[in-house]
């Protein structure tokens, strides 16, 4: 009876596991349907793998006519930020395929560049008038204060004066507001409504609502300027994975549903948009991480990251991980099968569904690891990460199984659980205090370490259902060696950890306070102290993440008695 169980009790977790995994990637309605499924405008950067303007490896004339062949059926238009780099070619290929272009410049705070810049921008434009429907001097030069408003009105005039076509500057919608003059430089008002980047961030049920009012806020002002001219929102869009802002949360559903709401306002408002973007640009996790890296409708291999027409799902590729997880758990439970016999019911079952739950987060975190690392030494880290974690839920495995099976923890295993605590304990002080002192782009790390803080809790399950006491003596992984307490450095981490929960809740309460938007509508600490903090609270991965460190901690908290040789 107990052998039939095993079988039994394995396929009804390896049920459940799927049935949820069919749930939470069911397609869901995203919103109406990209009219014809073709955008008004794409950003437009050509990078495959590999390739970096920071490196000074920059697209091949191939990979260009390649791209907008892939987007014509797509977009109408695209956007592009140079006319250099490599970016040459753009005009005859658009032509080829049909595909119109808003031309940029860039600039930036090199004089000689950008007067090299701008002559071949006044070239391209002249010279394919039939392709660039609109020109864009500078991207957001005010914001990164790259150079001042004066210095830019006379880029834009120099460019005005050389060619046919209406030109413009593009940056923040709060550009246009800080130096209003530039409603007059332009022939038509370029803005960026970004609301996940938004110093206080919008949740995406909210998005559609703010990018009405900022649309308004810049028609009034350009009203009581005295002013009427086309609005094109230059840059909007959403990103599909990366690090959550207050209650802006990246995801594939979150990215298209954004984006067919915004066409759904600038059609109300019968304003032109262009999407950021058209590919995923792993180049950017330089400067802005995971997240900076996936605002594509294609990914780098130039696959659709979502439809544009029809529901979209958050994972099409989920029974692949359902299937490996599922292999790797069955490998585990033959492994245990005949020790499994001896265990009762209920014991048997918590110690499979364990298993699995390791099972799904290894498999979860190789895949999520592997597709968000974009360099070398990101893959190499990867590498290791992974490693570590499939050693520490092996070490578990064999913890669950000796606290179930009423066996005294061996001290081999009980002091290799404790190394590799320490380790993820050293590892979660680095990355916590990392994501306090500069953490704009850092992704909060939970699948990293759902394992480590799984098998605490799985612990205190298995002495709870073995009738164990739940006490320091039980939860620790130290041993005394040679008769000496070891606990005092893994101690000393547990202290600094929650020390850095206090360090990132302050650190990114304060970066809500100290940002320029932020201050405008809420100069009082008074008023904005607890708006920013309820930014902080709210934020799911953040609280997820101090939950874990927490978890992480609790069997160094104090030195243990001495160890009597049992569980």
């Amino acid at each position: 009876m107990q052998t039939a169980r095993i079988p039994l009790f394995a396929i009804l977790i390896i049920i459940v596991h799927g049935a949820l995994g069919w749930f939470a990637n069911q397609p869901r309605d995203v919103g109406a349907d990209v009219p014809a499924g073709k955008l008004n405008s794409l950003s437009f950067a050509p990078y495959r793998e590999g390739f970096s303007p920071i490196l000074q490896k920059f697209p091949l004339p191939e990979h260009i006519d390649q791209d907008l062949g892939l987007l014509a059926d797509k977009t109408h238009s695209i956007r592009t930020y140079s006319i250099l780099g490599g970016m040459q070619p753009t005009p005859d290929f658009a032509r080829k395929h049909g595909v119109d272009i808003i031309m940029g410049g860039w600039l930036g705070n090199g004089h000689q560049q950008n007067k090299i810049e701008v002559e071949a921008l006044i070239q391209a434009a002249n010279a394919n008038q039939d392709q660039v429907k609109r020109v864009i001097v500078g991207n957001e030069v005010l914001l990164r204060k790259d150079m001042d408003v004066d210095s830019l009105i006379g880029y834009i005039r120099q460019v005005k004066q050389a060619i046919k076509q209406p030109v413009t500057y593009a940056d923040v919608w709060s550009s246009y507001i800080k130096y209003p003059q530039l409603f007059n430089e332009v022939d038509f008002i370029t803005i960026h409504i970004l609301p996940y980047w938004e110093d206080e961030p919008v949740a995406i049920e909210h998005a559609a609502e703010h990018v009405e009012k900022i649309i308004r806020q810049i028609e009034d002002k350009a009203r009581g300027m005295g002013v009427n001219k086309p609005i094109l929102i230059g840059e909007s869009g959403w990103p599909a994975a990366g690090r959550q802002r207050g209650l802006a949360v990246p995801s594939v559903i979150n990215e298209a549903r954004y984006i067919r709401d915004l066409i759904q306002v600038a059609n109300r408002h019968g304003l032109d948009y262009n999407i950021v973007e058209a590919f995923n640009q792993p180049w950017k996790s330089n400067h802005e991480g995971v997240v900076g890296a996936n605002w594509g409708l294609l990914t780098i291999d130039r696959q659709p990251v979502f439809p544009l027409t029809g529901p979209v799902s958050e994972n099409p590729d989920w029974p692949l991980h359902f299937g490996w997880a599922t292999l790797l758990y069955l490998l585990v439970t033959a492994c245990y099968f005949n020790k499994l016999r001896s265990l009762s019911a209920l014991r048997m079952l918590l110690f499979l569904s364990l298993s699995q739950a390791l099972c799904v987060c290894l498999i979860t975190l190789a895949d999520f690891q592997w597709h968000t690392s974009y360099s070398p030494w990101q893959q190499a880290y990867t590498v290791i990460i992974v490693i570590a974690n499939a050693v520490l839920g092996g070490l578990l495995i064999q913890r669950f199984y000796t606290v179930l099976a009423d066996k005294a923890t061996a001290p081999a295993l009980a002091n290799r659980l404790k190394r590799a605590y320490q380790f993820f304990m050293l590892l979660a002080v680095y990355k916590t205090y990392q994501l306090a002192y500069d953490g704009r782009y850092l992704s909060f790390p939970n699948e990293q370490f759902a394992i480590p803080a799984l098998g605490v809790l799985g612990l205190i399950l298995c002495l709870i259902v073995s009738r164990h006491g739940i006490n320091r003596q039980t939860l620790s992984f130290d041993r005394p060696i040679d008769g000496k307490p070891q606990a005092g450095r893994a101690r000393f981490i547990a202290y600094l950890l929650s020390l850095g929960l206090l360090a990132l809740v302050s650190a990114e309460t304060y970066s809500f306070l100290t940002a320029y938007d932020f201050i405008q509508a809420h100069p009082s600490l008074s008023e904005g102290l607890p708006i920013a903090l309820s930014y902080t609270l709210k934020n799911q991965q953040l609280t997820t993440w101090l939950i874990s460190i927490q978890i992480l901690a609790l069997p160094f908290w104090r030195r243990p008695p001495a160890y009597n040789g049992k569980t």
